[in-house]
């Protein structure tokens, strides 16, 4: 299959593994990263989320220009294509997502990597939204994201410009957090994935809810939605584990309850 899901104690790893093709997404791959991403949302066992590519050449080279972006492109009338819902668009997954990029994010593969919460690289990636140079445009929110990440001009510059970035001006612009060695990747994406497995995971869904509201609410809209999601925690066991266990400084184990 070319999009797998492997549970690693709480944590999730999602592979785009079609190496051959730089793990560009094809009609079929679609639709199966949807229903991944979709069972680890629902997975209660999988806390935090990790994507990344298969092989060291690219995480996700975006959509397969001969197959789905040819599809996407005919006249919508026909209805020869429906747009899978996927985190990128329609579907919410409100846990923790980190990506972990290994080399070429383009196109569609940028927009996975700008759906996730945390975004780390190879010092060998490279970033970019070619669609103008095929006379299209990104279709699955980077023209949205990205001008919210990355200063307009950064953007612009990839949007309008077709143009690539490092991932030294990527950790520059704050498209990403960390760099490593290639072979270093996801020891560093297990580490950050397992620093956030000893967080509550109640508590990181109602923080991820609160940080997706501020983006789409006014103030006090997003202030209101904070304070009901706090409360949402009170009578949770894990919220009295924590109080409990820095009481008797020790570490806490949290449940999910």
């Amino acid at each position: 299959m070319p999009v797998t899901y492997a549970v690693e104690g709480h944590t999730a790893i999602i592979t785009i593994d079609r190496p051959e093709a730089l793990n560009a997404l094809d009609l079929e791959m679609w639709p199966q990263f949807g229903a991944v991403t979709a069972r680890f949302a629902s997975d209660n066992h999988a806390w935090v989320g990790i994507i990344t590519g298969a092989g060291p050449r690219a995480f996700c080279a975006g959509a397969d220009v001969k197959t789905s972006l040819r599809a996407m492109m005919d006249d919508p009338r026909s209805g020869k294509f429906t747009h899978p819902e996927t985190i990128m668009r329609g579907q919410v997954v409100d846990k923790p997502l980190i990506a972990a990029v290994n080399g070429l994010a383009l196109g569609g593969g940028l927009e996975v990597a700008l759906a996730c919460d945390i975004r780390i690289a190879s010092k060998t990636a490279r970033f970019g939204a070619p669609e103008v140079s095929l006379g299209a445009i990104p279709g699955w929110g980077a023209t949205q994201r990205l001008p919210r990440h990355v200063p307009w001009a950064v953007a612009a510059k990839m949007i309008l410009g077709g143009e690539m970035i490092s991932a030294e001006e990527a950790l520059a612009c704050g498209l990403v957090t960390k760099l490593t060695e290639p072979a270093d990747l996801m020891t560093e994406a297990r580490q950050i994935a397992e620093q956030l497995c000893t967080r509550g995971p109640l508590a990181l869904v109602a923080a991820k809810r609160a940080m997706i509201a501020a983006m789409n609410l006014p103030l006090n809209e997003g202030l209101k939605a904070e304070l009901d999601l706090f409360e949402s925690l009170a009578y949770t066991r894990d919220v009295h584990e924590g109080i409990d266990a820095f009481e008797q400084k020790r570490p806490p184990v949290f449940r999910g309850e």
